[in-house]
């Protein structure tokens, strides 16, 4: 199959009249030639880009933490709402969640998701028959919504730095060394064959220097995330334990280097920030879920490194709004414009390198490709970058007409092409769950 655009990104820049062969769910060929018969045409062409952390389960939870007039909300009481939320999921109920995300992700111009998955254990605490069972979930809601998956197990064993206990909210995450081995493996076993795997230690509060070094080997040359300095009391408990800041420790540590995505990252010094753009490591930025949980600012206008977008909590799914946040929140805080140069171009390319993938739209690549809608009027008279600026900051979610990803088309006139059946399954779902 061929699809032709009147205009596309392309990893040198923006070409006319582009036309993409398609076989085998990757580009063939790239063109720049009249469309010919056949051909399905279409105005404007971008890469689909990739949403380097969501929790999914999480979108179910979206606004019932908002309450007003609880004094001193902060992320800790937030987690409370989130642990009490989970104690009602069955798998059946993670996968129904997680396909209305995913569909939502492919619908905002996501066209892969990291899923950093730590929803392992029954509601009890206990293993299922299946340590993957929930890793399944996943992979079906994955299935069903089209979405491209890098499934990154999370290893949980501590609720606290230094090795303590966990608290009774977390039961459903745990895990050991031995358990998260036979998690892994079983995990990958049921993966298909475009997508790939990683692994998550969730933070350094909920694995030891030990297990650290215990579980890397698992990730061979795959992805490696980890939280790192999302709060202030996660940092100053950090300093308490091991005398230094999160990142500063894994810098000296361990192996950081850009299979790394240090997720968050949100109250790093300077020098945190330069030596992550040393490592090669990819910062992954969730400005949505850092605001609603008022974690605070990454300086993304002084970090040279790598930077990819994320949904995390899932609270609002919007490509282009964290994009268009990372760049106001530097307004704000700097007071001035034009902070984050190559906004775009960075988050794509950072956001493949977090999950393994190849960045852009290249032969051998995967056909991952969102169309502009031409007639949408915030895109009037524009050309080439003026495409992606008005896009994320002057547009709603109604910009995005068409999906492709690995070469077939889940989303038309801006709409997943299953939303009807997954959108009435997760209504049901909800309202199980909730009364």
């Amino acid at each position: 199959m061929h699809l032709w655009f009147e205009t596309a990104l392309l990893p040198e820049g923006w070409a006319a009249n582009v036309r993409l062969g398609i076989a085998d769910g990757r580009i063939s060929s790239i063109d720049t030639a009249p469309p010919q018969a056949g051909d399905e045409r279409h105005a404007i062409a971008i890469p689909g880009l990739c949403n380097v952390h969501s929790h999914a389960f999480q979108r179910g939870m979206a606004g019932l933490a908002e309450g007003r007039g609880r004094p001193g909300d902060d992320f800790w009481q937030w987690r409370d709402v989130m642990y009490r939320f989970l104690e009602r999921l069955d798998p059946d109920d993670i996968a129904t969640i997680a396909a209305l995300a995913y569909a939502e992700m492919l619908e905002s111009g996501f066209t892969r998701v990291g899923e950093f998955h730590y929803l392992h254990n029954d509601i009890d605490g206990h293993r299922y028959a299946d340590p993957a069972e929930t890793a399944g979930s996943i992979v079906a809601a994955a299935g069903e919504s089209g979405i491209g998956l890098t499934l990154l197990p999370v290893f949980y064993a501590h609720g606290d730095f230094g090795g303590a206990p966990a608290t009774e909210g977390q039961h459903r995450f745990m895990s050991d060394v031995d358990g998260f081995a036979r998690l892994f493996e079983a995990s990958r076993a049921k993966l298909p064959e475009d997508a790939n795997i990683g692994i998550a230690p969730h933070s350094l509060r909920a694995v030891t220097p030990e297990e650290l070094v215990a579980i890397l080997p698992l990730a061979g040359d795959g992805p490696i995330h980890i939280h790192a300095s999302e709060q202030v009391r996660e940092v100053e408990a950090c300093v308490a334990w091991s005398g230094q800041r999160p990142v500063d420790w894994l810098l000296d540590h361990a192996p950081v280097n850009s299979c790394w995505c240090v997720v968050h990252a949100t109250h790093v010094t300077d020098p945190e920030s330069d030596g992550l753009s040393r490592s090669g490591a990819v910062v992954g930025l969730c400005p949505s879920t850092e605001a609603n949980l008022g974690d605070g600012i990454f300086p993304a206008a002084r970090h040279e490194g790598a930077f990819g977008i994320g949904t995390d909590s899932n609270i609002l799914i919007d490509a282009a709004g964290e994009l268009r946040s990372i760049e106001y929140v530097q307004r704000l805080h700097h007071r001035r414009r034009m902070l984050v140069p190559r906004l775009f171009h960075r988050a794509l390319d950072g956001g493949a390198r977090a999950l393994g993938q190849a960045s852009g739209l290249r032969i051998g690549g995967p056909a991952d490709i969102f169309s502009l809608d031409a007639c949408h009027p915030a895109l009037a008279a524009r050309e080439r970058d003026m495409l992606l600026d008005s896009w994320i900051f002057a547009t709603r979610a109604d910009a995005i007409d068409c999906v492709w990803r690995g070469g077939r088309k889940y989303v038309e006139g801006g709409r997943h092409m299953h939303r009807a059946d997954i959108a009435g399954r997760y209504r049901r779902t909800l309202a199980k769950i909730l009364t």
